[in-house]
């Protein structure tokens, strides 16, 4: 497994550095998003963890530029993950309309990455199949702080309700490729505060309709629809 770092700070590039030799993975640094899409270039990474701030290209403008590319050349997606010193600045929802899939704050623990690398790195897939639903304690220890668990919830529950309504409606339309674009945001969201069954369900359902079209997946889109009913409930008292 490769993971490539992107940032421009060459003392956490050093401690990022450390961080993945303990954990024994195979690891790259490049100092800004012109770098890093070098890189990627000469080999395949598993993963990249991106700083958000950088000289020549950000990692906003990265991380488009990666899933373009994988989108012109049928390349499979490769997780990206947002490393910011300032999550107010650096929003989660400017990560993700640039593309990338979560986000580490700064100051960075061992535990935060395992934790990250366990979730998005494929050989992690059995891992995340078993995780029990987040707890309050759970994400304050992966995330840094009440006040960033906090902010997430609420912008991540307010966005997840918004898609549900708007599936809802395509699903009345029958209209797959609205209901696969809504399945997506919806699974993306759910993987920001770790994997769980729905997630997998939601993934599964995504080629069901791409496939067979929404007529034909009525009812498990209804039963996804009804347990993450559930599933946002319980993160609403967190």
């Amino acid at each position: 497994m490769a993971v490539l770092v992107v940032e421009d700070h060459s003392a956490y590039r050093a401690l990022m550095g450390q961080f993945l030799r303990i954990l024994k993975l195979d690891h790259e640094m490049a100092s800004d998003g012109v770098q890093g899409l070098i890189a990627m270039e000469r080999r395949h990474f598993d993963l990249v963890i991106s700083d958000c701030q950088m000289p020549n290209m950000n990692g906003y403008a990265m991380a488009r530029e990666v899933r373009l590319r994988e989108h012109q050349h049928g390349h499979r997606r490769v997780p990206i993950i947002a490393l910011t010193a300032n999550l107010m600045h650096d929003d989660p929802q400017r990560c993700r309309d640039a593309g990338m899939d979560a986000w580490l704050a700064k100051p960075l623990s061992l535990e935060q990455l395992e934790a990250v690398l366990l979730r998005w790195l494929p050989e992690a897939s059995s891992y995340c199949m078993a995780a029990a639903q987040p707890t309050r304690a759970g994400l304050i220890k992966l995330f840094g702080s009440a006040a960033v668990v906090d902010q997430m919830l609420a912008l991540l529950l307010q966005e997840a309700r918004d898609d549900s309504v708007t599936l809802a409606h395509a699903q009345l339309a029958l209209d797959p490729g609205l209901t696969s674009e809504r399945l997506h945001r919806l699974v993306g969201s759910l993987a920001f505060l770790g994997c769980t069954e729905l997630e997998s369900q939601g993934a599964l359902l995504i080629e069901q309709v791409r496939a067979y079209g929404v007529a034909g997946n009525r009812s498990g889109l209804e039963t996804f629809q009804r347990d993450l009913s559930v599933y946002l409930a319980y993160l609403g008292k967190l």
